[in-house]
């Protein structure tokens, strides 16, 4: 949920070729069992079906094919940004690893650390098929134009090897276009007025990259049934510059019964800000309360968010101008929660925590600090106090990192704010605390080079160093529930302080010293491990699945 940042000054040499990524043959294995095996079984299989599909009118259901084809393309161009293209596929004759390339989105694993599985592939250059894979930094930086960190361009070379700038509609044409063709089909399907402008939006926007109008007109689209997030949104996986954004795509059906339970909150947000445990100074940015927080089972996912590990909640737009002006939607992804939470999140709790600790973890405490990880967003500092710009532009590369951690635990700040006032009644704080915490362990494991993982390893360690938990010498915690909320605060002034502060040398400094896994928690993950706990989670979904085909 981030957007643009400076070009990293130390790197030497980035990422992808203009073309599709070198292709190589893999060997079959010549081992009984593929080396794959293990890695593919760490990710629980989960159905994306809903019964909320059954509420939709016949004019709803006959849009999610096509919302379907759109979502296909979008996983398509999202091989092509990450890698080049799907013919890895065909080179891998081992089933396991070719089915873990799919999980993966090519010879990488994600969730550790981006270390290769396949034979004869090295480290994954940082910047993908972005940039081209010959540029330095030196000529990065000597290159003249007003786009070259725009989220919506890739660079390219000319027909005389010197850099040029390229617009994804310009970049992937032809994608652009069927796209296009079928964002007009569904508008003019579309009955709900909301939606149908919001597809005329997008479809402008696939064809400019200007995202705002549409954007704007997704803000306004909060009372269907039905919903589709598309187009290129987040930019983790450009890990050389954080300023390209990745295609993806979201199909997801609105719990009117549950959305209607959170709708109170979001007249509270101003106030939330305020209360935040830092100084005045660093929280003087207004939140707009055209926000909305709604439920929705997701049912179908594309792209960067079904990459590696499966996004649980959607906290959008990125746009900052739509912020001020409206503020974000927030979709908090129940069914995929409740697949996470009990196919991981109970088991590690139930191996890492002591028996009256165990007690405290709760579902509904996963669901409200998802919900208000992503509320906290929206809050906080937006620009510097001392003219550096804004927060995203002196954090750099850091800047995921440390809005990861932001989100975190000021979410957990918020819920527990929340109980104290009686808003949130059906959760205990050392529930909240307790779901937390054990949350730490599951981020972890998707690794150092990810920004989730880093986030959630500094939260660790901080709190490590204020006792705000007890490990005994089986690796299994207790926390003291005193400690870990003077923690939680203390924590969350550090990090508004820093990005307040623009204190990008503070921030890689920290996040290089404790956004890694420490002895004592790495035996923790191993036992973890060890255990059989799945990692995550990947889908069977489509229309059989759904019931519409």
């Amino acid at each position: 949920m981030r957007r643009k940042l400076a070009f990293c000054a130390l790197l030497a040499v980035v990422c992808c070729a203009t073309t599709a990524c070198k292709k190589k043959t893999v060997e079959d294995p010549q081992e009984p069992e593929s080396p794959c095996k293990a890695m593919v079984e760490e990710y629980a299989w989960f159905d994306l079906s809903s019964e909320l599909v059954n509420q939709l009118s016949d004019n709803e259901k006959q849009l999610i094919p096509i919302f379907v084809r759109i979502s296909e393309i979008m996983d398509d161009l999202f091989w092509k940004q990450t890698f080049g293209d799907k013919s890895l596929l065909d080179t891998i004759s081992d089933p396991y690893m070719k089915e873990f390339a799919m999980i993966q989105y090519g010879p990488w694993n994600r969730l550790d650390e981006n270390k290769p599985f396949v034979p004869g592939y090295g480290e994954k250059r940082p910047g993908c098929c972005y940039y081209p894979d010959d540029i330095t930094a030196e000529e990065f930086e000597a290159y003249e134009n007003a786009d070259k960190n725009s989220l919506y361009t890739v660079l390219r070379r000319d027909v005389d090897g010197k850099l040029k700038t390229q617009w994804y509609h310009e970049a992937y044409a032809e994608e652009i276009q069927e796209v296009c063709r079928l964002l007009d089909s569904a508008a003019a399907l579309a009955e709900n007025p909301g939606m149908k402008k919001y597809l005329t939006e997008r479809k402008k926007a696939f064809e400019t990259d200007d995202y705002f109008a549409s954007d704007m007109a997704w803000m306004d689209m909060k009372n269907g049934r039905l919903d589709f997030v598309v187009g290129p949104i987040e930019n983790y996986d450009d890990n050389l510059n954080k300023a390209k954004a990745s295609y993806e795509a979201f199909i997801v059906l609105k719990d009117e019964a549950r959305s209607a339970a959170l709708a109170k909150f979001v007249k509270m947000l101003p106030g939330l800000q305020k209360e935040l445990p830092c100084d005045p100074k660093y929280k003087t940015f207004v939140p707009g309360t055209s926000s909305d927080m709604n439920v929705y089972d997701a049912v179908y996912y594309a792209g960067d968010c079904n990459a590696g590990s499966k996004t649980i909640a959607i906290n959008l737009p990125n746009d900052e101008r739509v912020h001020a002006k409206k503020g974000t939607r927030r979709l908090q992804l129940r069914n995929a929660m409740q697949a996470k939470f009990e196919k991981i999140m109970l088991p590690i709790g139930q191996l890492i925590l002591d028996e009256e600790t165990q007690k405290n973890l709760n579902f509904d405490a996963f669901f409200w600090n998802v919900t208000f990880h992503e509320v906290a967003h929206g809050l906080g500092i937006k620009n510097t106090i001392n003219g550096n710009g804004t927060v995203d532009e002196a954090m750099k590369t850091q800047r995921s990192n440390w809005e990861e951690a932001k989100a975190d635990i000021l979410g957990l700040f918020l819920v527990c704010s929340l109980i104290e006032k009686g808003e949130i009644t059906n959760i205990t704080e050392e529930q909240a605390i307790t779901t937390y915490f054990t949350g730490l362990f599951r981020s972890v494991r998707f690794g150092a080079g990810e920004a989730h993982g880093i986030a959630n390893a500094m939260c660790f360690n901080y709190m490590y160093t204020q006792d705000a938990f007890t490990r005994d010498e089986h690796g299994v915690y207790h926390i003291d529930y005193k400690k870990a909320k003077a923690a939680m605060e203390g924590w969350a002034n550090v990090i508004l302080t820093t990005q307040g502060d623009g204190n990008f040398a503070f921030a890689d400094k920290f996040a290089k010293e404790n956004g890694k896994i420490k002895p004592e928690m790495q035996q923790d993950i191993d036992r973890i491990n060890q255990g059989g706990i799945p990692r995550d989670i990947r889908f069977r979904e489509g229309l059989e699945v759904l019931g519409l085909k």
